[in-house]
């Protein structure tokens, strides 16, 4: 059953991606990457981590707008995945790489300080 769990989590997070960016026509969404998925054992519910290029309003504009079009991008999911049940989809916003960047940051500051002194 795990195996068809992963194929199910990759088809999604392929076509979710393509949705993303080529299907939905919301201004307030901005460049908006699908980090990974989890999906429960019965296949029924989908979280859905994605990270958006730019500042916070951005942000916070085009977690609005990928929320508001959730049903719409389930609907084309229904329609272009062959599955029995089309999983309910949460979203969520994923700042793993701007904590991520922010670390490296602080890191290479103290590689500049130790070097330095």
């Amino acid at each position: 059953m795990r195996i068809r769990a992963d194929k199910v989590k990759g088809q999604l997070r392929k076509e979710i991606s393509v949705i993303l960016q080529e299907d939905l026509k919301d201004p307030r969404i901005g460049f908006v990457t699908v980090t990974r998925i989890d999906l429960t054992g019965d296949l029924r519910y989908a979280k859905v981590y994605f990270s958006i290029l730019g500042d916070e309003a951005t942000q916070e504009s085009s977690v609005e707008g990928i929320q508001s079009a959730a049903g719409y991008i389930r609907r084309l999911i229904g329609e272009r995945l062959e599955l029995k049940y089309v999983p309910e989809l949460c979203f969520k916003l994923d700042r793993s790489i701007e904590y991520s960047m922010n670390l490296e940051k602080i890191l290479e500051g103290l590689r500049n300080e130790q070097r330095d002194s």
